[in-house]
């Protein structure tokens, strides 16, 4: 009986010391950091499932000394560059009035485009003793740019700064490999003297495979109806019936066009064509039959880096250099903002027959472009 009462005992006496809270702690005498200092953030992430990208991290202290060194001033401009940073240069002065963003100019190394995205961050003052607070620390979130404190009759004593690029900002990038510069200074508030630089080198790699599309751009869309363009000539006889069309094609790989090659088939619907011409694609008569005379045969090629390359049924062609082909920019259905292709016009071409060996009427068929992505991501 005496050791069940003895487990049991101790048992209890774990559970209180575990309930018991931690005594709050002031963070440790911290000098503001002279110079420049360069942090380089690496950042890859899917635009299906975007993550925050922190550059401070919650409650960085600044400054930390005793209240006579000024530090529970200490502030945060932007410089007068505005591409890396837009925000005020200068202590604003304004009181508690939370998180505020800085506009950060980012841009894609392959296609030239340029975005600008919010950075979030506040800052936190911090008690040398609790004076005014249970735990050191002011529970009032101030902008980066001010000064200010919370009044009591005691001042703060350092400052810690916050700096994020939340998910749903970030997010608005499109696939590519991003860059951006934030310069910051981090100011005394005893006079707003320079301590310190912090330079925020950014390079972000965005991936959306799952908007990778074989885009039609005359048609917004990734169907497309296509006329082959039949002629018919009288002269020299017998009269014959030829023609080409061309559909303007556009690849995006949803890699930001970084993908170093790409594969793509072509198929069409129709039935088998005993005797038909290997690498030819066909239309139908549209009542039917399956007779050699109630099918138009056609070839494709498409044009791609200045070469023209022709598609067979059914088989693989690849197209290499992507990453460096030329781009055109085109905004894909339920996007917002857009993204760059590679062109790829597409050329339907039927070589003349005699027009006397097809059925009069009207002929139609289906086409399917399937395109393969690498699997190894940039």
């Amino acid at each position: 009986m005496s050791r069940t009462v003895y487990r049991l005992a101790v048992a209890v006496l774990a559970s209180l010391l575990l309930a018991k809270p931690a005594a709050a702690q002031r963070p440790p005498v911290t000098l503001p950091t002279p110079g420049t200092t360069v942090t380089t953030h690496h950042h890859a992430f899917d635009r299906a499932a975007p993550q925050p990208l922190q550059l401070w991290a919650p409650r960085t202290v600044l400054g930390f000394q005793e209240v006579d060194h000024g530090h529970g001033r200490i502030h945060v401009t932007c410089t007068d560059t505005p591409a890396r940073g837009r925000c005020p240069r200068t202590d604003s002065g304004e009181g508690p009035t939370g998180r505020s963003p800085i506009q950060l100019e980012f841009h894609e190394q392959r296609s030239g485009q340029r975005r600008d995205i919010a950075v979030i961050g506040w800052l936190e003052r911090v008690e040398w003793e609790r004076a005014c607070s249970n735990d050191y620390w002011d529970k009032s979130e101030y902008p980066l740019w001010t000064s200010a404190t919370r009044e009591c009759h005691v001042e703060p004593a350092g400052t810690a700064a916050t700096l994020e690029v939340a998910a749903r900002d970030i997010a608005l990038l499109v696939a590519g490999r991003w860059q951006a510069e934030l310069h910051l200074d981090v100011r005394s508030g005893l006079g707003g003297a320079v301590l310190g630089r912090h330079v925020f080198v950014l390079e972000v790699t965005v991936t959306d495979p799952e908007r990778a599309a074989i885009h039609f751009p005359e048609h917004g869309a990734s169907v497309a109806p296509m006329d082959l363009q039949l002629q018919r000539r009288s002269r020299p006889l017998p009269a014959s019936v030829g023609g080409e069309g061309v559909l303007d094609m556009c690849l995006y790989d949803g890699l930001g066009s970084l993908s170093s090659q790409l594969v793509l088939v072509a198929r069409d619907g129709g039935p088998e064509a005993p005797g038909r011409p290997h690498g030819y694609f066909s239309v139908w008569h549209q009542r039917g039959g399956r007779a050699a005379h109630e099918r138009i045969d056609y070839r494709l090629h498409l044009l791609h880096a200045g070469r023209r390359i022709d598609l067979a049924h059914d088989e693989h062609t690849v197209l290499d250099g992507i990453d460096s082909a030329e781009l055109r920019p085109v905004l894909l259905p339920g996007m917002e903002q857009a993204v760059h292709c590679v062109p790829t016009p597409l050329t339907f071409l039927t070589p003349p027959f005699p027009a006397a060996d097809k059925r009069d009427g009207r002929y139609q068929g289906e086409l399917s472009l399937e395109m393969r992505l690498p699997t190894r991501r940039p």
